[in-house]
């Protein structure tokens, strides 16, 4: 640090007596008062400190006599002590006790000391509020607090009063305001109740209240106490037990997209890949099992829905957002219950894939655009030779071009027929190439209610399955233009399974689709029995822009002559309870943390974005420990706080604090700073005590649990 010393001698030497000489000047626009201190308090503080140098102030002169290395130091400290006085921080007695022992521990080369002078840590300023500043009072503190700035993941380790989690707290508060994180979450184990909180009287938050109220008392310092309710209501601040923090969870049975296709979330292990949002494979870091809990139906508009616990974190924006250019905030399922429509409309916007899903390409037996357009108007059902009706020759001409070795013949009106090609020498018997293909797929035999898109073209790459909907879109949809609208598609089908099929291909491109059945009573007769035969079931469908959905000219053109798709919008519609299932949750190594899971919607279990601080950390378990530092999301903060010498863990229970060091210790970016009694900002007697309990327990070989 760059300062205009006080003005002093260059402090002459009694050699004969090993004495030294040095005197002081005050400048005069530095009363003597904030040097000295009321009544010289902070005088005799120094005098203790220094018993064998004569200390005299005679107006704003200052002389000191004594050991050339006493008075260096007494020269040194008046130094810092009047650089801190220029910020316009008054010097106390106990900052004034701090100093001379950062000053004496640099001196000795201790570990204690270090290259930080005390103006450096005492004019540290970490946050300003409500008419106090929060800083640093001891090296250790500012070495804790620097080694917060500098890493991700931060242990502070040290006995009560040092400031671990205050510091921690400020530095959590500085982060948000800020803008460098959206959400600060903060946790304790509550084992004084053994985690069994369902036995205490009271609601949940009257039970919790005890074990988090250091917590709340610490935030109350640090921001205005009107706005506290505020931002845990819209969950900027979360404060939580750990036992309710970790299980963000779904039902083992609950479904998540893999490259191979949906494998149910209990049966993926560490390694395995699923998908994000971004369309492509991710690995999974940590799978953790949560027991059984009470799980929430999470239902979006279009119809999609899954199952996840109350905890369960999800990626959202509101129009407020959107029209501000916020970023989307990660809110629990619970968060949201009750507070789903703003004046009337969806309040929470979900994401969709940013891509269409990549999965690997198979080998299909018949072309799929040209199965599309089968599906769609195509006569599969074996007992005559296949055949195709459309008013559109294209499709006809386009379908013989996707089919080698078939000629597609007109038969009259919109009817083709799907003859196979003879070449001179074949025998007669030979099966039509169409029927085979159909055979292979086992639609053969299909009727118009019964058709369905075989696994091997539904889980195949994006091409393939585009190619699909696209034939499915020009033989039996079209675009569906209005005023002022960007255009939707419609598509129907008497099929269930086909139209299950088509909403999951649509997904799958990024694209939402929404259903309705349209009954056979009462609408017009439609063939040759004099009756409908089968309600129908219409899609309407929006894709976002890139995604072509016609290859028919026609519909291809009146489509972006509309204005084309636009951009496909997804809400949660509601939350209601579910019961009680077997829970898990993983965790994937995607940027934005995501996954997509049952009906292509998006979720995920970690934690972006965020501080997060976890205090007692002595009394976790191993287990614990580990599931909370593998919640680690991207553009967040951890910082573990614990007192490895007042575990209250049970007899035998090891502590995740205790062996989490032995584990992490060399790890990059993960860094232990450990305070001692000598960094006790507490009433004096608490260092003390904490001494004395160390030198018990050292006699006794006692090393806690």
């Amino acid at each position: 640090m760059t300062h205009t010393p006080t003005a002093h001698d260059g402090a002459p030497r009694d050699e004969a007596h090993g004495q030294a000489r040095a005197h002081f000047t005050v400048p005069a626009k530095h009363p003597m008062v904030t040097l000295l201190g009321s009544g010289d308090s902070l005088l005799r503080v120094i005098e203790r400190s220094f018993p064998g140098a004569d200390i005299h102030v005679r107006g704003n002169q200052v002389s000191a006599v004594g050991d050339a290395a006493e008075v260096a130091l007494i020269q040194r400290l008046f130094d810092e002590m009047m650089l801190v006085l220029r910020t316009g921080q008054p010097m106390t007695e106990d900052a004034v006790e701090r100093s001379i022992a950062m000053l004496r521990a640099s001196e000795n080369g201790s570990a204690e000391g270090g290259e930080e002078t005390p103006a450096e840590v005492l004019t540290q300023n970490i946050l300003s509020s409500r008419g106090r500043t929060i800083r640093p009072k001891t090296l250790n503190q500012k070495r804790y607090v620097d080694a917060i700035d500098k890493h991700t993941i931060v242990f502070g380790i040290g006995p009560a009063g040092t400031g671990k989690t205050y510091l921690a707290m400020a530095k959590a508060v500085q982060a948000l305001q800020s803008k460098q994180v959206n959400r600060i979450i903060l946790t304790r184990p509550a084992v004084e109740a053994g985690e069994r909180l369902g036995f205490l009287p009271g609601t949940l938050y009257e039970k919790i209240d005890p074990y988090l109220r250091p917590l709340y008392d610490a935030l109350h310092d640090m921001l205005d106490p009107d706005s506290i309710p505020k931002l845990m209501a819209s969950g900027t601040i979360e404060v939580a037990p750990l036992a309710y923090m970790r299980g963000r969870a779904q039902p083992v049975f609950t479904n998540v997209l893999t490259p191979d296709g949906w494998r149910p979330i209990g049966e993926l292990e560490v390694g395995d890949l699923v998908i994000g949002s971004n369309g492509e494979p991710t690995p999974v870091l940590g799978v953790y099992p949560q027991g059984e809990k009470d799980v929430y139906r999470v239902s979006a508009q279009d119809g999609s829905w899954t199952l996840c616990c109350g905890e369960h974190l999800w990626t959202v924006r509101t129009a407020s957002d959107k029209r501000r250019d916020k970023p989307w905030r990660v809110l629990e399922t619970q968060e949201m219950i009750g507070d789903l429509r703003a004046a009337h409309a969806r309040r929470y916007e979900l994401p969709l894939l940013t891509a269409p899903v990549a999965l690997p390409e198979r080998e299909v037996p018949m072309d799929p655009y040209a199965l599309g357009l089968l599906l769609g108007d195509g006569c599969l059902t074996g007992s005559t030779t296949p055949s195709f009706s459309s008013e559109d020759p294209e499709l006809a001409e386009a379908l013989e071009a996707a089919l080698p070795g078939v000629a597609v013949r007109a038969k009259g009106g919109p009817d083709y027929v799907l003859n196979r090609t003879r070449t001179p020498g074949d025998v007669v018997t030979l099966e039509n190439p169409v029927t085979g293909m159909l055979r292979q797929l086992d639609l053969l035999g299909a009727r118009s209610h019964s058709k369905f898109v075989p696994d091997d073209y539904l889980l195949n790459s994006a091409e393939v399955r585009l190619a699909v909907l696209q034939g499915l879109l020009d033989s039996d949809g079209g675009p569906v233009t209005q005023r002022d609208r960007t255009c939707r598609i419609q598509y129907s089908t008497a099929s269930i399974v086909l139209r299950d099929d088509v909403i999951g291909l649509v997904r799958s491109l990024g694209g939402v689709a929404y259903t309705r059945r349209r009954a056979a009573e009462g609408h017009p007769q439609g063939n040759a029995l004099g009756k409908h035969r089968y309600d129908a079931h219409v899609v309407d469908i929006r894709l976002p822009e890139g995604i072509e959905p016609f290859r028919l000219a026609r519909k291809r053109d009146a489509y972006h002559a509309a204005g084309g798709g636009g951009r496909p919008m997804r809400f949660i519609d509601s939350i209601e309870p579910a019961g009680r299932e077997e829970t898990v949750c993983i965790q994937v190594a995607a940027e934005d943390s995501l996954y997509v899971t049952q009906d292509y919607l998006l979720t995920h279990n970690t934690l972006n974005d965020a501080f997060i601080i976890l205090d007692e950390a002595q009394n976790t378990n191993p287990e614990q420990m580990k599931m909370f530092l593998t919640r680690l999301g991207f553009d967040s903060k951890i910082v573990i706080t614990g007192d490895v010498t007042q575990v209250d863990l049970p007899n035998g229970t090891k502590s995740g604090l205790r062996q989490v060091r032995d584990i992490l210790d060399g790890v990059q970016d993960v860094h232990f700073s450990t305070l001692t009694s000598q960094d006790v900002v507490r009433h004096k007697l608490v260092g003390r005590i904490v001494d004395a309990y160390e030198q018990y327990d050292s006699r006794n070989g006692r090393n806690g649990k």
